[in-house]
């Protein structure tokens, strides 16, 4: 019996959300000020009051972190699905994955980013293909060797290269000329898939720097085609073992090549303190040049995926229920170092974007101005972020009785490991945009107005402003008016009229093939005249009935439907759909401060959980049954005059 629960059928409640979506937040009038319409403006009055209409009016879902059997993480330990896969999966075929078992999307993804690893590029084909450049290498010829000679031997071979490139430093296939065109043949074959209209292919590659274990990566993301793309060559840290080094290969591909490119970190969680802390790499103070470097080239960041949730953790936020949150924080990347309480500060993203309030006071440039989105950083070509439909990440974490309790970080110290029962669905990223195509996609994510979610398709949207009603919520108008006398998601809110206090429209609709709302919360985090950084959530919409109280709380939890050991529950709790208008109570217009949206499901169960229903087998003790999938949207940002 093969692991699939790919549904067949449109159910009514998705049509029902997607007339819902349609009328709630689409059906608007008037131009957005932020993006300049390719259409033709008449002179003459129009009957239709949508000619003209240039504002993001659609939300698209893809992935923006993910590899295929090129890399060398995923090539070397059993990856065999290349990129034609990956783009045919994506665009909704049945395909088999990895490990021979049939697989498909519940429903396409509208864009997928390639971003192979720069580092060791051509290796995984190398050893694949026998090319004689590496055979003619005394350790070539012995890793080879070592790929073909059964899994003990692989194992060791993968160990050595991992703890030479990542731990010293060396490049092992340095001066063997093993890449040679494969960069090229990425950027054509994205430009192949790309389908203006109907689905964006982008190109990309992961800078994988980790200097003793503490990750660092950065995922570059490309917004233009194999014209200009093929000028360039991705940048290995073996070249560029610095993050500036890795901004000014950004500008010069701006300049030299007139491209767009941009930086995302991720998995600041795994970087024990290093992520988002107030020094340069070199451990020099930041200065205003560098922190304004950081916030252009580095404008999103990868809040969620397979290797832990970060938004934020419970010895950060004491206050917040759904802080401990699909948490790796036991080590670094590398598993070699132990996580101190002292380090989480400079690693989740709540307390990063405090950070930037702390910076900002200091030096004048916030470089942790940033906006959030999800991936899954996929090492299988197999895109599969639901609970319900899980492939793994990694070719032995496919689904199987077995693989609950495999070593997907391992560690000499036991207490460092992280088992495959630990790894995140996670994640998806959304981008509000006017059409499907490539210079769409990249905008809303070059300006912010993009978000996160843990693996659902969640729909959010956000308006911020200073003279919204509460009427404003119900109107036809919804999303023009937002643009008209607001700012979306991604943007800073400025000008406050005197007395007056930010306020915001929130729509939320849930996945029309998940689950229910339990919820939808602001954080609010703000920095006051002493330096001091506070936070607070407040629940905005809360579903079934429950009372929000003074503290601007809903403490009753939304309950749970999961039926554990058959793997099931049902949407008769929650909301499809949650709204809300909301003003700050506590706005003080001297104080620099952010708000974001953070839309929570109701329980359902967790991917090791269907895991235990399909193959009969026990639950594993690491990870609790149930979850609660989420979505964060990028901060709106107030800063002080």
């Amino acid at each position: 019996m093969k692991y699939s629960w790919f549904l067949d059928r449109t159910s009514l409640v998705t049509l029902c959300l997607s007339a819902a979506l349609m009328s709630s937040l689409a059906l608007d009038a008037a131009a957005f000020e932020g993006v300049v319409s390719t259409e033709t403006v008449e002179t003459e009055p129009n009957y239709s009051p949508f000619v003209g209409r240039s504002y993001p009016d659609q939300v698209l879902f893809g992935d923006l972190h993910f590899h295929t059997e090129i890399s060398f993480d995923a090539g070397l330990i059993g990856t065999s699905l290349n990129i034609h896969d990956a783009f045919r999966v994506a665009r909704g075929e049945r395909i088999t994955s990895n490990t021979g078992q049939p697989v498909q999307l519940i429903r396409p993804l509208d864009f997928l980013a390639i971003t192979e690893h720069a580092e060791m590029l051509g290796l995984a084909t190398a050893i694949r293909t026998s090319h004689p450049n590496l055979l003619a290498d005394d350790w070539g010829r012995r890793i080879h060797d070592g790929f073909t000679e059964g899994q003990e031997a692989r194992m060791a071979a993968f160990a050595e290269i991992i703890e030479m490139a990542t731990v010293r430093g060396i490049d092992p296939t340095g001066g063997l000329g093993l890449d040679g065109d494969i960069w090229l043949d990425i950027v054509e074959t994205v430009d192949q898939y790309n389908d203006p209209g109907t689905f964006t292919a982008l190109s990309g590659f992961e800078w994988t720097f980790t200097p003793k274990g503490d990750n660092l990566h950065r995922v570059i993301i490309f917004g233009d085609g194999a014209d200009k793309t093929s000028q360039t060559r991705p940048l290995s840290f073996f070249e560029a073992p610095d993050p500036e080094m890795l901004w000014d290969y950004l500008a010069d591909y701006e300049t030299t090549i007139g491209g767009n490119a941009i930086a995302v970190p991720h998995n600041g969680n795994m970087s024990n303190g290093l992520m988002f802390n107030k020094n340069k790499f070199d451990g020099s103070p930041m200065d205003a040049e560098y922190a304004a470097k950081r916030i252009r080239w580095e404008p999103m960041h990868e809040v969620t995926q397979i290797k832990g949730d970060e938004e934020t953790h419970p010895m950060l936020s004491p206050d917040d229920e759904f802080a401990g949150f699909e948490r790796w924080d036991v080590s670094n990347l590398g598993g070699t170092s132990a996580k101190t309480p002292e380090m989480l500060k400079y690693e989740y993203t709540r307390s990063a974007m405090k950070v930037g309030l702390e910076i900002e006071r200091d030096i004048g440039v916030n470089p942790y101005k940033f906006g959030l989105y999800g991936t899954t950083d996929s090492h299988t070509a197999l895109p599969t972020t639901r609970e319900d439909n899980y492939f793994g990440k990694y070719q032995h974490t496919e689904p199987s009785a077995t693989r609950h309790n495999r070593e997907v970080i391992p560690a000499e110290n036991p207490a460092l490991r992280i088992l495959t029962a630990q790894e995140s669905a996670s994640g998806l990223t959304a981008v509000w945009a006017r059409e499907n195509t490539r210079d769409e996609v990249y905008g809303a994510i070059s300006r912010k107005e993009a978000y996160a979610t843990t693996g659902s398709r969640i729909r959010v949207r956000v308006f911020g402003g200073w003279q919204f009603k509460e009427t404003d919520l119900r109107a036809p108008d919804f999303v023009s008016n937002g643009y008209q006398n607001g700012v979306p998601m991604g943007s800073d809110l400025i000008n406050a009229p005197e007395g007056a206090a930010p306020r915001f429209l929130i729509h939320a609709l849930r996945d029309p093939d998940g689950a229910n709302l339990d919820r939808v919360q602001i954080i609010k985090g703000w920095i006051d005249d002493t330096g001091k950084t506070f936070e607070r959530i407040y629940d905005v919409a809360v579903s079934d009935g429950r009372e929000i109280g003074e503290d601007g709380r809903a403490r009753q939890p939304v309950g749970s439907t999961v039926d554990i050991e058959n793997a099931t529950f049902n949407n008769s709790i929650g909301a499809a759909g949650l709204e809300a208008y909301w003003q700050d109570p506590e706005f003080d217009p001297s104080q620099n401060a952010f708000y974001y949206v953070r839309v929570i499901e109701i329980p359902k169960p967790r991917w090791t959980t269907y895991d235990a229903a399909f193959y009969d087998i026990p639950l594993p003790d690491s990870v609790p049954p149930e979850i609660q999938d989420r979505a964060y949207t990028s901060p709106i940002w107030y800063t002080a005059e």
